[in-house]
């Protein structure tokens, strides 16, 4: 895990098989996840498009992984949990299983997105639009204008970088900072079918406003890299 200083506190984003995807916050022994789009791949079957059926198994395995590395007693989806309303109801044994699991081992809660605004309550665990937890408030969609520290997913986003003539891509984080607001944070996305928007996007600075700075961060060989994508003029 790489030490993440966010809002006043102490985070850590995960590395190795966590990639960078979740975020641990210790005081509230929380792990953190966005855009775990379950069921995707079933969702695209049903209009002809086959993907290997096992995204939600890879999710959730993943998910039980960042829990063990943290021990992490309470997990925070930020939104589109699952593909679409409809995925709670598809997902094979072994996952809903899993997921079954995970829920009744924790206290858990699914903040609802733009794909799962009326998700079923399935699995256990709690439904909210949005919460506010420690002074930070947690949603799907980042708020323009929100001036309060926010957790939020939604975008996907990804850092793009060339190194030695090869083209990297890499889930990331991207925080703003602003001296007369609170510190805001878009989540990558967890869900292991999930694609992903360049971090400098125009949609995700204008999401972040307002900021003096927005930077993306992920960890790299055990250390946080910090990339500048926006800088108020002076």
């Amino acid at each position: 895990m790489v030490p993440l200083s966010f809002a006043g506190e102490k985070f850590a984003l995960l590395g190795q098989n966590g990639a960078g995807r979740a975020l641990y916050w210790p005081r509230q022994e929380a792990l953190l996840v966005a855009d775990l789009h379950l069921e995707k791949a079933s969702a695209f079957a049903k209009h002809g498009q086959m993907l290997p059926p096992y995204d939600s198994r890879e999710t959730l395995e993943r998910v039980a992984d960042a829990v063990k590395q943290t021990g992490a007693r309470r997990v925070i989806t930020l939104g589109d949990n699952f593909h679409d309303d409809e995925g709670t109801q598809r997902l094979d044994p072994y996952a809903s299983g899993m997921l079954e699991s995970l829920t009744r081992s924790l206290d858990w809660i699914w903040i609802t997105g733009n794909h799962d605004e009326h998700m079923a309550r399935s699995f256990g665990g709690a439904l909210e639009e949005e919460i506010e937890l420690g002074g930070v408030v947690l949603r799907h969609i980042a708020r323009p204008g929100e001036t309060r520290p926010e957790f939020s997913g939604h975008f996907h986003p990804k850092m793009r970088v060339k190194i030695r003539q090869r083209h990297i891509s890499r889930p990331c984080a991207v925080v703003s900072t602003n001296a007369d607001a609170g510190d805001r944070m878009i989540l990558p996305a967890f869900g292991s079918l999930t694609g992903g928007m360049d971090a400098s996007d125009r949609a995700i600075l204008r999401a972040l406003q307002p900021a003096s700075a927005i930077d993306a961060v992920l960890p790299a060989s055990g250390r946080l890299a910090r990339f500048p994508l926006w800088r108020a003029a002076a």
